[in-house]
């Protein structure tokens, strides 16, 4: 039996209650598909597939094996269709054993909303940039409801969406982290700043685009506490005075971040009258990760500022699953003995543990808005 079957008659799933604001009654939405587009905190497979193959230690908490994933197991998006009942989303970009019956994963490692000046070999940053990942799905749309009208045989259809499941399906945003730090590496603050109502209204694009589509039900997270990743503070052990919050955190970065936020969840209450057929959450992933980060010893994590996986003594670092040369010598970047203790797994993205935590605390609805809204009742227009 596959494995999300197996989780699904193992009683995994908890259900989810709608908190306040009228919405007790409101009945479980049956969505038949996700279609997930985003960077790496929901990348799949994509960047994968499209480049190099991520390795071990990576995927090895859950999956015994490398997935795909920039983590040690499962991310946000799994924890969603686990929730929903329905399987692990196949990277579109992934040629080999996919299966997009229930929905497929435009995410890449890496991803920005805006298109990127840069190539991916100098700082990581994908090619696959929001609007291609629409354009990809608008694709796929029309490609896989040709092949399935093509169909001469029930099984031909196995792997492929139905049709009428695109007007019924969930659609699930999680990206702009990566616009973010580009921005701290090229620009200032103002200019970040002034950036932003460009940045948000292409995130809007996207949305109408599916929309015109007939999709109707989205999901969108916000950005993370991007100052709170590790990473920051590699190349900076003495910071100044003021630079970290009392979490060990970029002040400056988290602020700018919270503004992205600001943004974002006024441009989604302006969607929502654009769009009139549309149910669309805006839901707050900032609070719950920064939530976790400043009260990681209470919720039984390590320190937050800790990376499970590589190598990273000083100004020395070696990545993650890689090999360096330290003062003469080859280092191994290995996983760390107990991953489900730590928050951050690479220095850059959270551990299967977290993630699961951060589930927890986002499904339920408490963290979205207008009103709080479960991820089982997503279909529900507010």
């Amino acid at each position: 039996m596959e494995l999300w079957k197996l989780l699904v008659a193992s009683g995994f799933f908890l259900a989810s209650w709608v908190l306040g604001a009228g919405g007790e009654n409101l009945p479980a939405c049956s969505f038949p598909a996700i279609y997930n587009f985003g960077d790496s905190n929901s990348d799949t497979g994509g960047i994968s597939a499209a480049f190099e193959p991520i390795r071990a230690p990576y995927g090895e908490a859950f999956f015994h094996k490398p997935a795909g994933r920039d983590s040690d197991g499962r991310l946000i998006i799994d924890f969603i269709a686990e929730r929903l009942r329905l399987p692990y989303l196949s990277a579109y970009l992934n040629s080999l054993g996919t299966n997009y019956r229930h929905g497929a994963n435009f995410a890449t490692g890496g991803s920005t909303i805006r298109r990127p000046n840069e190539t991916i070999y100098e700082y990581g940053i994908s090619p696959f940039s929001l609007d291609m990942q629409t354009t990809q799905f608008l694709q796929f749309k029309a490609r896989s409801a040709e092949l399935y009208r093509q169909a001469k045989n029930p099984s031909d259809r196995n792997t492929l969406p139905n049709p009428q499941d695109f007007a019924k399906a969930l659609y699930t945003f999680d990206i702009g982290q990566n616009d973010l730090s580009v921005g701290f590496r090229k620009l200032s603050f103002d200019q970040i700043r002034a950036a932003l109502p460009d940045i948000l209204n292409q995130l809007a694009t996207a949305v109408r685009r599916i929309y015109e589509q007939g999709g109707r039900s989205f999901w969108i997270h916000n950005t993370g506490p991007i100052g709170c990743l590790p990473v920051n503070l590699f190349y900076n052990l003495n910071p100044p005075p003021g630079y970290l919050d009392d979490h060990g955190c970029v002040k400056g970065q988290n602020d700018m971040a919270i503004e992205f936020n600001r943004q974002l969840k006024d441009r989604v209450i302006k969607l929502r009258a654009e769009l009139p057929q549309a149910a669309i959450a805006y839901v707050d992933v900032y609070a719950a990760k920064y939530g976790l980060i400043s009260n990681a010893k209470t919720e039984g994590f390590a320190d937050p500022m800790k990376v499970c996986c590589g190598y990273h003594v000083k100004y020395d670092h070696v990545w993650c699953g890689n090999k360096g040369m330290v003062n003469g010598s080859e280092v191994y970047g290995p996983s760390c003995q107990t991953p489900s203790s730590y928050i951050s797994w690479d220095g850059v993205h959270y551990t299967q543990g977290a993630n699961q935590w951060v589930a927890n605390h986002i499904l339920n609805g408490s963290l979205s808005s207008n009103p709080p809204t479960p991820i089982t009742q997503a279909c529900h227009r507010s």
